[in-house]
């Protein structure tokens, strides 16, 4: 894989040019639940409770399926064991979150669980001014979901009004749609970069809000331009059929990118939410944008072990 060039950018100082922040039957799904219920009785191979803290990958923790309200069975076959034996040659740290659409379970992997929330914010961003101008998408939404243009966020961030009251309106889309915890902050932490892109967003917040995105008021509209993403981010889960996504990118102080994508996957048995984010130990944007390959497809090749689930309008 090449490393996107130059066009859509994600804030952050680097040197001009450079691309910146931004198997299938009934019985088989049978089979392997009740295979987690076995897991379950011998207490083995299981998970525990809670999400780990970003541990090496070569180690004990890191090599753990993590549940979140849910359980996880690394048998042989399943996700989560493939992910682990994925993870095993990653060279990098990366997490993944899954659950239906509409639905209130989610399972963890991996050995990341947190960190700036990049451009997926633009997601609740857009659609806090969407709401704002009654339901209408704007020449900036547009650029913002497709190209994941910063100068057409800072225009939406500013629509909202003070540094404050945008801050607010945006952590209401994040409550509207089940992200109770999530605080958008309203200054800036770097300098450089606008608070939305710089405000942690952990990877289970983030998916549950991103479960719940199909049950938003107007957000049709802005779903179908998660369809058109550009030919520079053609990465992870854009490689998916059947996929409404949004990327996000950017360095920490020190160069190292991380990456970060969400999307939802219709299925047969309905829309499964996915969350990924990927730091290699190299910290380049190229190596870290093909660990979300990795992973993403990984996932496609399990999604018959997946649950969907559909949302009903005007929840």
């Amino acid at each position: 894989m090449h490393a996107p060039r130059a066009r859509l950018v994600e804030a952050h100082p680097v040197s001009p040019g450079a691309m910146t922040t931004d198997r299938g039957s009934g019985r088989y799904r049978a089979a392997r639940l009740l295979g987690a219920a076995a897991c379950i009785a011998l207490a083995a191979a299981c998970s525990g409770n809670s999400v780990a803290p970003m541990v090496s990958p070569s180690s004990e923790a890191a090599a753990k399926p993590v549940t979140t309200g849910s359980v996880v069975a690394a048998l042989p076959g399943t996700l989560a064991a493939d992910f682990m034996s994925l993870q095993a040659n990653l060279n990098g740290h990366a997490g993944l979150a899954i659950m239906p659409v509409g639905g209130d379970q989610m399972v963890t992997l991996g050995d990341w669980t947190t960190g700036p929330a990049w451009a997926t914010m633009k997601v609740p961003l857009a659609l806090a001014v969407q709401a704002a101008n009654s339901g209408t998408i704007t020449p900036s939404m547009t650029t913002v979901m497709t190209e994941s243009d910063n100068s057409s966020g800072d225009v939406l961030w500013q629509a909202l009004g003070s540094a404050d009251a945008a801050a607010k309106a945006v952590t209401a889309v994040l409550r509207q749609g089940g992200d109770q915890k999530t605080t958008v902050s309203s200054s800036r932490t770097r300098a450089d970069l606008p608070p939305y892109l710089q405000t942690g967003w952990a990877l289970t917040d983030q998916l549950r809000f991103v479960s719940h995105i199909p049950c938003l008021p107007n957000a049709d509209a802005m779903l179908a331009l998660m369809i058109k993403v550009a030919w520079n981010q053609q990465w992870g889960l854009a490689k998916l059929d059947n996929t409404q996504f949004k990327s996000g990118w950017g360095t920490d102080t020190n160069g190292n990118y991380l990456i970060r994508q969400f999307g939802i996957i219709t299925t047969s048995s309905g829309q499964v939410a996915v969350a990924i984010a990927a730091q290699a130990n190299s910290g380049t944007l190229d190596a870290g944008t093909q660990i979300v390959t990795k992973v993403s497809d990984l996932v496609s090749k399990h999604l018959d072990e997946q649950v969907g689930g559909t949302c009903a309008k005007g929840r």
